[in-house]
């Protein structure tokens, strides 16, 4: 763990397939509020590292492009990117069920890699693109299916092994406050 003035900055590696939502996740940690923000993204293309302080705790975020060119690389050389992390958030965009099982493999080998080097880093599984009124919008989107996907990843990972699965999304549902 790095130490800055006093304060220890926490790593997180975001890892998944592309167009997964990795990049729309960081912009929301770092408090972007504005929606044009998400829709003029382009893929990342290795890793982006991006530093903020919230909640008076300062984060490096690693957002590891997701495009197979650069998912081997990763790997092979897993324990030089991977140095210093304090949590790795795997995503898995849920409305893309044809590429479950490749979402999957890629889990998988970075699940083994630090059982391999003995890492103690938390591990959290975003099923990410989980919106709100889903199944209503997205006429393709399986509730069977991602209820299996959640079985198959219990299945894949050690029951030894420490993780949560979480849904997430970056769309919120209609707020309203009172104007002073």
């Amino acid at each position: 763990m790095y130490k800055v003035s006093n304060h220890a900055i926490k790593k997180v590696a975001i890892m998944g397939l592309d167009n997964s939502g990795k990049t729309s996740i960081v912009l929301c940690l770092k408090g972007v509020k504005n929606l044009l923000s998400f829709y003029s993204l382009n893929p990342t293309k290795g890793i982006k590292i991006d530093e903020f302080e919230t909640l008076g705790t300062k984060f490096n975020i690693w957002d590891f492009g997701g495009q197979e060119q650069f998912r081997n690389d990763y790997l092979l050389n897993f324990n030089d990117n991977i140095k210093g992390t304090n949590k790795i958030i795997f995503v898995i965009d849920i409305q893309d069920p044809e590429r479950y099982n490749l979402a999957l493999d890629f889990l998988k080998k970075i699940i083994d890699l630090i059982i391999q080097i003995k890492l103690n880093i938390e591990v959290s599984i975003f099923l990410h693109k989980y919106d709100p009124d889903l199944e209503l919008l997205n006429k393709k989107f399986n509730y069977k299916k991602a209820k299996k996907l959640v079985i198959d990843i219990k299945k894949l990972i050690p029951s030894t092994f420490p993780f949560t699965i979480e849904k997430s999304s970056i769309y919120t549902i209609f707020q309203k406050s009172a104007i002073d």
